[in-house]
Order: structure tokens, then C-alpha cells, then sequence
């Protein structure tokens, strides 16, 4: 899909200074496994402990104040459901996040912590579809804001921040080759869209 690289900059400015800016780190045992130079760009370091605080906060931080007086609703067992609960106190946005019953209390405890008094966490459904169906017609009914956790514009832009670092950070040589963890798919979305067009030469794995 065609990326609008001007909203993924625009998102990484939201950003800045709101994000870690996480590092490129180097490692010579993984340079003498891979035979080549390898830089890990650890995102357990961020905020919310994933990437996806960047999503989470390019997608509040881009909606219209009337918008966010709705409030927002979110599904997610965990790390989209933390970056949303953060960027809600933030924001003073009042979010309602749906999670599996399944959920480890663990995940649970920290998103309640993350977004105090400004959200609420409802635990329904055995699997994600049935969550998410929840979530959804919830939504339909408050007249709020729903953020997805991976296939949202203004999510996948904030996750496309992650390459808008990287690029910079490496300054006038590129990456010949980014490896990408695959989930939802919203981070590779926005990484290989963004490098695919400041940097066409970069190969990706996932």
C-alpha cells in the first residue's frame, strides 16, 4: 500500500519528545553470526515496553478535540491496549478497552496502571474475534472514537516512526537490510512503506 509519507512524518513529530527515541545497538557476536554489521533497535525500551505506544499516541494525538471528547475504544490482550490506556491520561481522553478473558492479569494490571482514572477495561470473550465484535458494536453504540491495533492510518503512521528513526539515526548510509517482527502487521506496514520510498534500495525480511 502506497504510504503518505508526509503523515508519517507529521506523526513522528507528534511524537518527538513524547517517544523514546530508542538506539541502534551493536553486538560483534551477532556481526560474527550474521557475517555482516547487525544494529538492533530495541523497542522493549519504549514507554509502554512495544512499539506500539507509537500507534497509540500518533492516533490520539491526531484526533479532532470534538473527537476525542467522544472518547476512544480500543480491543487489544495487551501492548496496544497499554499505549492506548498511557495516551489516554495524557490526553484527558476517557478510553474503554475491551481484552480477552484470557488475558494474563499481569498485562491487565499494567494497562489499569498506565491509564489510571481514564479508562476502563471490560474482559470479554474467549478469542480476539469475539473481543473485537464486542468492541465494535460497543463503539457503534457510544458514538466514540475506535482505534484498531494495527489496520488504522493514523496507527500504522506512529508505527512508521520506527523507520523514520532509523533512517536518520544511520544518517547518509541506509539500512541494505531491515528484519521485522510480524503481528497484526501494522509495524512492517509502516517501516516498509516509509523506507520503500526515503530509501528504495532496502531490502526486508519478516
Amino acid at each position: 500500500t502506497e504510504m503518505n509519507i508526509e503523515m508519517i512524518e507529521a506523526a513522528a513529530a507528534r511524537l518527538a519528545g513524547h517517544a523514546r527515541r530508542t538506539p541502534l545497538l551493536s553486538s560483534p557476536f551477532l556481526d560474527e553470526i550474521a557475517g555482516r554489521r547487525v544494529l538492533v533497535k530495541p523497542e522493549c525500551l519504549q514507554l509502554t515496553g512495544s512499539f506500539k505506544f507509537r500507534g497509540a499516541w500518533s492516533a490520539i494525538s491526531a484526533l479532532d478535540p470534538a473527537v476525542r471528547a467522544r472518547g476512544v475504544i480500543a480491543f487489544s490482550s495487551g501492548n496496544h491496549a497499554q499505549g492506548v490506556a498511557f495516551a489516554c491520561r495524557h490526553f484527558g481522553v476517557k478510553g474503554t478497552i475491551f481484552m480477552p478473558v484470557t488475558t494474563p492479569q499481569q498485562k491487565i494490571d499494567k494497562t489499569k496502571i498506565f491509564g489510571g482514572d481514564a479508562i476502563k477495561i471490560v474482559l470479554t470473550g474467549d478469542y480476539f474475534d469475539d473481543t473485537l465484535a464486542a468492541a465494535q458494536a460497543f463503539c457503534t453504540a457510544a458514538g466514540a472514537q475506535f482505534l484498531a491495533p494495527f489496520d488504522d492510518p493514523s496507527v500504522i503512521e506512529g508505527q512508521a516512526s520506527v523507520g523514520v528513526e532509523i533512517l536518520d539515526q544511520m544518517g547518509e548510509t541506509p539500512p541494505d537490510l531491515v528484519i521485522l517482527p510480524v503481528g497484526g502487521g501494522g509495524l512492517a506496514a509502516g517501516v516498509t512503506g516509509y523506507l520503500r520510498a526515503t530509501a528504495p534500495q532496502t531490502e526486508f525480511r519478516f
